[in-house]
């Protein structure tokens, strides 16, 4: 027999959480998340979670290692709790970007938060558009995987934009924009792209034809807005007719929201993972459903394992 499903709300995204929860038809636990005077986190689940298969909602956005560490302690309070199975759901998973080490005396910090996650009993991760998808065979627990593709396509598609290019702002990100450029049936540009210091873009040149054409830039994430802004200087340079930006993850630091919305883009898309005011301008794709799908995908291949 199936355990039954309990959605436990992360403090990082509560409205999402309850979104997953409607959307499974299941009610979402109640949970004190507090810190001593010392800033040491303090969680207590409120709700019996005895024999169930809880889905811990709590992407790692900023504060990243506050959340980071609140996931963890959820998952184990869960498991304390008598929980069979902990499936974390962590649409934005913070640290992806450091999933290797570029210079000796670096950790790989991708890795390490998944080891911890691990070793408090994480059984599953469900994660959206992750910075490295290679980082999946690095982690100790199985991981799903999810891309936003579905979600921006038909709504790209929708814009009706003539001789499209689906541009990527760097080479990392070259795999994604081939995706989308396929299934939109455009071709593909790549902005060449050097990185002097982390989270600062120096933008070098386009490979690939965009004069005369409309430009969708499309990336996994927005964090200072600097390679946003580095993207659609270096396209409209190039001749580019108009440029629009899709991004799955607003993590906008201050002042980000701003530099993006007054860049000079056209339409600009992102998605619900992580809580964001990014205000007017921005359309905003709810990622519950996509999502939900997963997290059932997950109960049913548990549940088999246990047969």
């Amino acid at each position: 027999m199936q355990p039954p499903l309990t959605v436990i709300p992360g403090p990082a995204h509560p409205a999402l959480a309850t979104q997953l929860a409607r959307e499974l038809g299941e009610p979402v636990v109640g949970v004190e998340v507090g810190s001593f005077a010392d800033g040491e986190g303090r969680v207590r689940i409120l709700t019996d979670v005895h024999g169930a298969h809880a889905v811990i909602v709590q992407p790692t956005c900023p504060p990243v290692n506050d959340n980071l560490m609140v996931l963890a302690l959820l998952t184990d309070a869960a498991k304390a709790a008598g929980a069979v199975r902990v499936t974390a759901v962590v649409p934005y998973f913070g640290y992806a970007r450091q999933d290797r080490r570029e210079h000796a005396g670096e950790p790989r910090s991708a890795q390490v938060a998944g080891e911890l996650l691990a070793v408090v009993g994480v059984d599953h991760l469900i994660t959206l558009d992750i910075h490295s998808p290679a980082l999946e065979s690095a982690l100790p627990m199985p991981a799903t995987l999810l891309a936003a593709d579905e979600l921006f396509l038909p709504r790209i598609a929708a814009w009706g934009l003539r001789d499209p290019v689906i541009v990527s702002p760097d080479a990392g990100g070259l795999k994604r924009a081939q995706r989308f450029a396929t299934a939109l049936n455009a071709p593909v540009a790549v902005i060449a792209k050097s990185r002097p210091r982390p989270d600062e873009a120096a933008m070098l040149q386009v490979l690939g034809e965009v004069k005369g054409r409309a430009c969708v830039v499309v990336d996994d994430m927005a964090s200072t807005g600097k390679t946003l802004t580095g993207a659609v200087e270096s396209l409209r340079r190039a001749g580019s007719q108009e440029v629009h930006a899709v991004f799955t993850h607003a993590v906008m630091a201050p002042g980000a929201a701003e530099r993006i919305r007054t860049a000079g883009f056209g339409k600009l898309m992102t998605t619900d993972s992580v809580p964001t005011q990014v205000g007017p301008g921005f359309e905003v794709v709810p990622v519950a459903s996509l999502l939900a799908r997963a997290v059932r995908e997950v109960c049913g291949a548990a549940r088999s394992e246990t047969r």
